[in-house]
């Protein structure tokens, strides 16, 4: 259904991308989807292709310039290498405004590594319209919670080793206590429960996360 395309990041250097489009073309609203730290591969792709059914312009910003991790040596190994804030300010900034055609709304949804850079998308650029992180958390200190202004929508996981539910209930003190839009959710599962791929796949979790996740950006960006 996508094609990859090259477009603009904020700073004008150019960047490649996967994108896949609505039948109803450029009037439709964008998603900005954000990779798990394997890489631009075939699974996230294929979220680009359900937004594009559900009715969005989808685009995959390729963070890692080609590269597509195999094994969790290689992903961590990409992770590391990646400058989160030059990626969130240069290279997701310019897949939104690339998106953001005269008065369309664009929204930004990221999973896991994805889900880190949502927030600090979210917190350290205007482009965004609202923002939806599953099972992903910024460092303390990378952002201020009170810098979101635009609706946020999170999904965690219960059983998450990566990202606890301590440190999701952390963040979410922060966004009450600096009166950001948000709402969280929990889900009894593991962490890259939305992965169908993943021997951690939960079915249940994943089609409630992806209707609420629907029913938000139907809310606020149709």
């Amino acid at each position: 259904m996508g094609e990859n395309i090259n477009f603009e990041r904020a700073d004008g250097k150019t960047i490649s991308g996967y994108y896949a489009v609505p039948d109803a073309g450029d009037d439709a609203p964008g998603i900005v989807v954000l990779q798990e730290w394997w890489g631009l591969n075939d699974q996230i792709k294929g979220v680009a292709d359900r937004f594009a059914k559900e009715g969005y312009r989808a685009l995959v910003p390729d963070l890692y310039r080609g590269k597509v991790a195999l094994d969790v040596a290689e992903a961590e190994h990409l992770m590391t290498r990646l400058d989160f804030g030059d990626a969130a300010t240069q290279d997701i900034s310019g897949a939104l405004r690339h998106l953001k055609t005269g008065n369309t709304k664009v929204g930004v949804i990221g999973f896991c590594m994805g889900g880190i850079l949502s927030i600090l998308a979210a917190a350290r650029t205007d482009d965004a319209d609202v923002a939806i992180p599953w099972y992903g958390l910024p460092p303390e200190g990378s952002m201020e919670p009170g810098d979101i202004k635009i609706p946020l929508q999170g999904h965690y996981a219960l059983k998450d080793e990566h990202f606890t539910p301590a440190q999701v209930d952390a963040l979410e003190a922060k966004l009450k206590e600096t009166g950001v839009n948000y709402e969280f959710y929990r889900y009894e599962a593991d962490h890259g429960f939305g992965n169908e791929t993943s021997e951690r796949y939960n079915p249940e979790a994943t089609k409630l996360a992806w209707q609420r996740s629907l029913d938000f950006l139907a809310k606020h960006i149709r």
